[in-house]
């Protein structure tokens, strides 16, 4: 029997461990589509609701005003063919008793994200439980890939997640079908990095395992058709390689472990986690001139010293010994939060030297043209274009110098955010890449 062929792409194979895995039917380059999956339910973060469409996701604005359901008042629309879109899909079904539903008390008990699973569970379960045939017929099929897929640790037996009042009822053991494969298949929707939602997008998680050092990566288009990810080639992927994406952020060093087995029942096995369980990685230290003297051997280890052009690779061979604290979380977000505040603060020799620190960081952990490491340049690009400002206007020997920098640090943002391309919301990374662009120039 042939393995089935998603598009012209990727293809589904046996796998010796995992169910099975998706394999390139051709060789892809950095930047292209793998696929396409649109959404079969969503839901908006609470913060997001009035601010967002419901249904398509795209943020009010002059062009753009959302009206509320005159029903529920409690879902928004910027168009009438949205509106009517998600009323067919599974707002009829939920309007009239929404109130009630998160009203009642055993929704109210609920922590916040199992309120937001509670939602899109009622917007699943709605979906499906009377087929409408005016919807398209591959909503019926994402349907089928759903229920398809294999079931994780979590059920609905134990939990407190209340079920919505539709007609006809749903039974509790369908209902407890469709959440043990909800709950490990549950993708966080981003705009820019920032999540806004969640979503099922059946198709990407039959094709794609996990891996934390990801050939592919997801991003999320808000369509006037609705939600859509797609899947895009984060470096060259040959033809017969296996494509994986991450289900969650590589950076969660210490804490994915755990995740991965409570919330999808797996442990993973790939090359980065391979390599970091060979760590025994400390904490990093107090002591401000050891953590200075790590700084500069992590930038000078990666490649970071001196004038920068290229964007450097990660090294090949063992990471020393002295850099695994580089791999504790708390070394990151301290390192994080310095940049940042040293940035606002206008201390830019103090926010660049702890920005370039971090993107070494970035490198040993993220896979090439993963979009972190573009945001950080793009920040990087726009903290040292700012001290140039300052070195300019006070006639400064050095402002030439570091409208150079800013110039580097901009054409390796571009190389990354072009590559992983459009996505989210208008605006964003892109658009302040030809701002600064201008601005250099001018």
């Amino acid at each position: 029997m042939q393995p089935p062929i998603i598009g012209d792409r990727v293809r589904l194979e046996s796998h010796p461990n995992a169910r099975n895995c998706a394999i390139a039917t051709l060789s892809l380059l950095p930047g292209s589509t793998v696929v396409v999956v649109p959404s079969l339910a969503n839901v908006l973060l609470p913060l997001e609701k009035g601010h967002r469409c419901d249904f398509c996701f795209q943020v009010s604005d002059a062009q753009r005003k959302l009206r509320k359901c005159t029903g529920c008042a409690s879902y928004w629309y910027c168009s009438v063919e949205c509106q009517s879109l998600q009323w067919k899909n599974h707002h009829r079904k939920i309007c009239k008793n929404y109130s009630l539903f998160t009203s009642s008390s055993s929704f109210q008990t609920l922590q916040s994200h199992e309120k937001l699973d509670a939602l899109l569970l009622a917007h699943l379960l709605a979906q499906e439980s009377v087929p409408d045939p005016s919807l398209p017929q591959d909503n019926s099929l994402a349907i089928s890939t759903f229920l398809s897929l294999l079931p994780g640790p979590q059920t609905l037996d134990g939990l407190k997640i209340p079920l919505p009042n539709l007609k006809p009822a749903i039974p509790p053991e369908i209902a407890s079908l469709v959440y043990a494969r909800f709950s490990n298949n549950n993708f966080a929707i981003h705009s820019h990095l920032t999540t806004v939602g969640h979503g099922i997008f059946p198709l990407a998680s039959r094709l794609f395992n996990h891996s934390c050092y990801p050939n592919a990566a997801p991003k999320y288009l808000f369509t006037p058709t609705g939600v859509v990810m797609e899947v895009v080639a984060l470096r060259q992927i040959r033809q017969g390689e296996e494509i994986c994406i991450p289900y969650l952020d590589p950076a969660m060093l210490q804490t994915r472990h755990q995740i991965f087995e409570f919330t999808y029942g797996f442990k993973c096995t790939c090359s980065s986690c391979v390599e970091i369980e060979t760590f025994n990685i400390p904490p990093p230290p107090d002591d401000p001139d050891e953590l200075s003297a790590i700084s500069k051997y992590l930038r000078a280890f990666v490649g970071l010293e001196g004038k920068l052009s290229d964007l450097p690779e990660k090294p090949r061979g063992t990471i020393p010994q002295q850099l695994h604290c580089v791999f504790h979380e708390t070394y990151l977000s301290n390192l994080s939060e310095v940049f940042s505040k040293a940035s606002h603060e206008s201390q830019y020799e103090l926010a660049i030297e702890a920005g370039v620190t971090l993107l070494g960081a970035y490198i040993l952990i993220y896979p090439p043209n993963y979009p972190q490491i573009g945001v950080h340049l793009l920040e990087l690009a726009k903290t040292t274009w700012n001290m140039f400002v300052i070195l300019e206007t006070n006639r400064l020997d050095t402002a030439p110098a570091s409208k150079e920098n800013a110039r580097a640090f901009l054409n390796m943002s571009r190389n990354v955010l072009m590559t992983f391309g459009k996505e989210g919301d208008d605006g964003g990374p892109l658009s302040e890449l030809e701002t600064l662009q201008s601005l250099l120039e001018s």
